[in-house]
This record gives C-alpha cells, structure tokens and sequence, in this order.
C-alpha cells in the first residue's frame, strides 16, 4: 500500500540531475561565457574523499570554485571528481551528490540548497537520495509541525 508520494525526495532527485547534466556539459566543453561555479559539500560525509590537509582545515563542511583552475572532471552517476589547486599542488577530490549542500552559478545568479545524507539514513545504492526527517505516527498524533499541509500560492508572484 502506498503511503503517498515524497515530493522533498522527488524535487532533491530533480535537482541533483540539473548539477550533474551541468557538470557533464562542462567536462565535455568547457565553461562557457562567463560561468563558474561555487560548489559547497560536507567533507564529513563518508563518500567524499578529500586531501587530508582539507579535511583538517574543513571538517565538515567546504566551498570549492570551478572556474580557471581545474583539471580532470569526471561526472558519474552518484558523484563527481576533479583536480583543483591548492598552494600550487594539485588534488583530486571526489564528491557524491549526496554530500552537496549548495550549487551555485553567480554568472546568472543561480543557486540550489541541498540536504546532505550520510551513512544509512537515507543513503541510496546510487548516492542521490537526499535525508529528510521521517515522520513517525506518533507525530502526527502529538503535534502537528506548521509545515504540515502547508500550500503556497503563487498569485503573489504573477505578474497581474
């Protein structure tokens, strides 16, 4: 018996694939125009493999740019690895979509927010699905969150 679409789950899946298909255009042609991206993941995240030294100075959580200085990104389907420089060394980090926090292109002014997962709490096989509390029944029997059954119209947002 289904108990009802998870629409988070749904939109995080959507979202994911918008980051890769970017990711993938550029590993194949390159930044075009202006465009770089700022990149926020969880180093703490058991998939992500970082420099060690990063991982110190960063234990949870890291921006990196793509940008000028990049080398060898390789797009997957549950991660993506590429060579950045830091002091002058050049590092390989790999990084499952499930450990992104942010994704953003300031050339345009586009940004995307994730929820990291982490071990079995929501970790698919494929790394992609994203953790949101679950709600148990006796939630729903004790309180109900403000968010429950929440709509949100868009009137406000038309143009009229």
């Amino acid at each position: 018996m289904s108990t009802g679409f998870r629409y988070d789950e749904l939109v995080q899946k959507a979202l994911i694939s918008v980051v890769r298909d970017v990711l993938k255009d550029v590993s194949e042609n390159g930044l075009p125009g202006n465009h770089h991206f700022y990149i926020r993941f969880r180093t703490d995240h058991p998939k992500t493999k970082v420099p060690k030294f990063l991982k110190e100075r960063h234990p949870e959580e890291v921006m990196i740019v793509i940008q000028y200085q990049y080398w060898n990104l390789y797009v997957a389907d549950t991660y993506f690895s590429v060579d950045l420089s830091f002091s002058g060394i050049q590092e390989n980090l790999k990084i499952p979509y499930a450990a992104l926090t942010a994704f953003v292109d300031p050339s345009v002014k586009f940004a995307l927010q994730f929820t990291p997962t982490f071990g079995d709490d929501g970790d698919d096989d494929d790394g992609t699905r994203m953790s949101f509390k679950e709600k148990s029944d006796s939630d729903d029997d004790s309180k109900k969150s403000s968010d429950d059954g929440k709509i949100i119209s868009f009137d406000s947002f038309r143009k009229k």
